[in-house]
């Protein structure tokens, strides 16, 4: 089993973690850089290392220095649209935690270093203490995203199952806190 580094992500990290994150939404997701979608992929600085209730973590190789992984939290809720309107109302900005980009390259899968990712960011979380809720949605068909997503939070609400047919084909989901604690 390989050693891996989670820490935050410091300027000499973002090229790299950037390619983590582009790397997945072409292979995983399919859908390449979307301007509307992945902003905050093309200039992390901007989106996580600059505002104080934001971050970047990564995930490096302790054996060649490689970044393998990301994960994010920012203070954004999930807007409406293209979310459903109800979810946006459950989450609101400023008050909901949104973990985002938890990315590990694959051949680095399956070594737990998501969920130590996952842990990381919700210390993060409970340490600021203004976070009333964390939220995150998910790709259902990135193969193991939402069983390992259902292994930490609860899903909230499956767009699979809207009536008219699929939606987004997206699952939201809350990671539970209890007093500014995650839940065990």
């Amino acid at each position: 089993m390989r050693d891996y580094c989670i820490k935050p992500a410091d300027p000499e990290d973002l090229d790299a973690a950037r390619a983590v994150m582009l790397d997945t939404v072409y292979r995983d997701f399919g859908t390449g850089y979307v301007p509307r979608w992945h902003g905050d992929i093309i200039d992390p600085a901007a989106a996580y290392l600059a505002p104080p209730r934001h971050t970047l973590l990564v995930a490096v190789d302790r054996r060649d220095g490689s970044v393998v992984g990301t994960g994010a939290v920012d203070s954004r809720g999930p807007a409406h649209p293209p979310n459903p309107r109800h979810v946006a109302e459950r989450y609101p900005s400023g008050r909901t935690a949104q973990l985002r980009r938890v990315y590990v390259r694959p051949e680095h899968r399956r070594q737990g270093i998501a969920r130590q990712l996952v842990d990381a960011l919700l210390d993060f979380v409970a340490a600021d203490g203004g976070y009333r809720a964390v939220y995150l949605h998910t790709d259902p068909s990135v193969p193991g995203a939402e069983a390992f997503w259902r292994s930490v939070g609860k899903a909230v609400h499956d767009e699979r199952e809207d009536p008219g047919g699929p939606g987004n084909e997206v699952v939201h989901f809350e990671v539970p806190l209890v007093g500014g604690e995650r839940r065990a």
